[in-house]
Formats: structure tokens, C-alpha cells, sequence
């Protein structure tokens, strides 16, 4: 569907490579943010920082999410999501770069620090880019696709950073994941233009703060912020401490590492499933239902065997029926707030989801030390259901 140059249209443009051009820099993004999950006992010697720190620096994304999610959604708003989001890809490029001077830590943790920065504008402007571009019996659908690439990112990090580390060298794999990001930003800004039949390309009428007001008083919007502060404090507690949970049932950790591939990736198959299905009938709530009560069936049994087969079924399952959720609160809050403050609305919905996952891995942490006090520790499943919201599932 090319557009002509007096419309300020690249010829490229048209929903799909759009949506596209979004989906490879949200993908970047959770590259860029896990990139180092896997390589803290190499970093913790070559840089000689203790465990804390490097957790700290996993932990420097969600709480720098909680401080701009909300700012970012107003800039969106405000300016468009395609300023809101290039700007996040522009940051995301420059900083990934700063961590190619690997020579010491302290570079990594600026690298770190302006990533995170960024990644707010990238990832609240997804709600605002599917309302411009796409009907709406096709939201959700498009929505889901725009998050296979973050779940994407999500594993490839995970798992191509010590395949990269171990053939090459650190500063290698910084330079092929700055790359990537320079590309993924240059693309962006090459296609994501708003939709010259849509309401994206006319001046943003200016956000206030004042304006947040309303929406904080919505119920709905309120109830949509709850259940994202439980169910990514959910999914960052299962994520983030699989390997423990499982351990006392002889799981180790590259097994562990499989069971938590499985659910990343049926999650991404569900994705881009779920959500069609959602607006092939046009509705939400049953289908976030749905999400929800697989997620209470499956996680106590998921977390209370040793059998890999097993294992992998249930996380498969659970991936495939729970991480869709996302997709729909995405779709639901934009819904709900309507297209003129759909950033805003995805940025509280976002800071509440973000929120729920620093308190989680703060809690699990506790909930390590007291475990076993002075050594390192298991972390039984029964305590960890008792000590954290993911207690309730989503």
C-alpha cells in the first residue's frame, strides 16, 4: 500500500511493516534488558561485583519503567507514537553502544541504565500504533503480534548471549546487539509513519497531568492496573525463580532453563492466536478469564514436580493460555480509555504491571534469605505462594 512522498508517507509504509517495524524494536528492547541474566557468574568474576549488583542491574528496567512509564505515555499522546517510540529506539541505540567499552563495569551500567530509559517510549506506544493502523475487530490480533516480539526477545536472549560470549568474546556480543538495535531503530523511523486515513498524523492536543485525573478514577481502567500488578509480579516471580522453585524436585538448572524456553515460547504461539480468536468474537473479558484460571490450575502442579515431561507440558500449557493476557489488557486499556489517551492509559497500566514485578523479586528475595539464613537456599513452593502476590495467580 505505498503512500506518495507529498503525504509524508515513506512508500514503504502500510499496517504490516508498521506493526513490524514496532515488533522488532520491542524484541530488541527485551534482548538488550535480559542480555545479562545469563552471564552473571561470568561478569560477577571478570568485574569482581557481587550477586547483589548484579541483580540490582537486571532490576534497573522495571523500576526505571515505574519512574517514565507514565511521562512516556503522555509524550506519546502528546506527540504521536511514532516520535514517543523512535525517541525510546533512539535512546535504546545510543546506549547499547556505550556498552561495547566493556572494559569496565561501570560502562555496562550506563549502557544499562539508558536502555531502560528508553524502553518505556517503545513499549506504551504499542496501543496507540494498533488504533491508528487497524480496525477494530483487529486490535487485539495485531496487538498479540506486536508482543510475540518481546516474548521473542525475551528468549533469544536468554538464549544466543553465552552462544555469542563463548565463541567470540563480551565486547563481540556487545557490538552484534548495539547493531541490531541501530538497525531495528533505523527501520522504524524509516516506516512507522502515522495513517494518513487515520487521526495519528494531525497535531496531539497537549496532555497534562491534571488530565491523568479521570482515568485514576476509572474502575475499570483501576481494575485493568490490578490485575497487570499481579500478573506481571506473576510472571516475573515464575520467570525469575523457576530454577529454585524446582531444584528440591532434582531439576537443574539447564532443565529449568528448558521449562522456562517453553513457556516463553508457547506463550508467543498463544499470542498471536488468542487475541485473533478474541476479536473474531469481540470480546475480552472471558477470554482474560480464561487466562486466568488456566493460570491457577497449572502453576501449582508446574512448581511441585520433577518430571520433564511433565514439566514441559504444563509450562507449554501455561505459556499458551497465560501470556495472551497481555495481549488483551493491552487491547482492553485502549478500549477503555479511548484512542485520545490510549498512551496514557497503557503507561498506568504498564507502571502498574512494572511495579508488581520489582515488589515480586524484592519478595523473593526475602523470601530467599529467611529460607535459610546465612547459606545459600531452595525456596519450597509452598512458601513462595505464601509470601507473594503471584499467590493469586494473575
Amino acid at each position: 500500500m505505498p503512500r506518495e512522498e507529498h503525504q509524508g508517507v515513506s512508500a514503504f509504509t502500510n499496517r504490516w511493516t508498521v506493526l513490524l517495524s514496532f515488533t522488532l524494536l520491542a524484541g530488541i528492547s527485551q534482548m538488550l534488558w535480559l542480555n545479562f541474566a545469563p552471564l552473571i557468574t561470568t561478569l560477577e568474576e571478570r568485574y569482581h561485583v557481587s550477586e547483589e549488583s548484579m541483580n540490582l542491574l537486571l532490576m534497573v528496567f522495571p523500576l526505571v519503567y515505574v519512574l517514565l512509564s507514565v511521562h512516556a505515555g503522555i509524550v506519546i499522546d502528546r506527540r504521536g507514537y511514532r516520535f514517543g517510540v523512535g525517541i525510546g529506539g533512539l535512546f535504546m541505540a545510543i546506549f547499547a553502544c556505550v556498552r561495547i567499552f566493556d572494559q569496565q563495569f561501570i560502562f555496562l551500567v550506563i549502557g544499562h541504565i539508558g536502555i531502560a530509559i528508553g524502553q518505556p517510549y517503545v513499549m506504551n506506544g504499542i496501543t496507540k500504533l494498533v488504533a491508528d493502523w487497524f480496525p477494530r475487530d483487529r486490535q487485539a490480533m495485531a496487538t498479540g503480534l506486536g508482543t510475540v516480539g518481546m516474548f521473542a526477545g525475551m528468549a533469544l536472549a536468554l538464549a544466543t548471549t553465552p552462544i555469542f560470549v563463548a565463541a567470540t568474546n563480551l565486547q563481540v556480543t556487545m557490538i552484534i546487539f548495539a547493531g541490531l538495535s541501530v538497525l531495528a531503530t533505523l527501520f522504524f523511523w524509516l516506516v512507522a509513519y502515522p495513517n494518513p486515513q487515520g487521526n495519528q498524523q494531525q497535531a496531539e492536543p497537549s496532555v497534562r497531568w491534571k488530565e491523568l485525573l479521570p482515568l485514576l478514577r476509572n474502575r475499570q481502567l483501576l481494575l485493568i492496573c490490578i490485575i497487570a500488578f499481579l500478573a506481571l509480579g506473576f510472571f516475573n516471580g515464575i520467570t525469575s525463580w523457576l530454577e529454585p522453585i524446582l531444584k528440591p524436585y532434582g531439576v537443574n538448572a539447564e532443565q529449568a532453563g528448558l521449562v522456562g524456553g517453553m513457556l516463553i515460547i508457547f506463550g508467543m504461539l498463544g499470542a498471536a492466536i488468542i487475541p485473533a480468536i478474541s476479536d473474531r468474537y469481540r470480546r475480552r473479558k472471558p477470554f482474560l478469564i480464561l487466562c486466568c484460571a488456566v493460570a491457577l490450575l497449572l502453576t501449582y502442579p508446574l512448581c511441585s514436580t520433577g518430571n520433564m515431561g511433565t514439566l514441559l507440558l504444563f509450562s507449554g500449557l501455561l505459556g499458551f493460555m497465560f501470556l495472551p493476557g497481555y495481549a488483551l489488557l493491552l487491547s482492553m486499556t485502549e478500549e477503555i480509555a479511548g484512542e485520545k489517551h490510549a498512551g496514557e492509559a497503557t503507561g498506568l497500566m504498564m507502571l502498574a504491571g512494572n511495579l508488581g514485578g520489582v515488589l515480586v523479586i524484592a519478595a523473593m528475595q526475602w523470601v530467599k534469605g529467611a529460607a535459610n539464613p546465612g547459606s545459600p537456599p531452595s525456596i519450597s513452593w509452598s512458601r513462595f505462594c505464601s509470601s507473594a502476590p503471584c499467590s493469586l495467580g494473575i
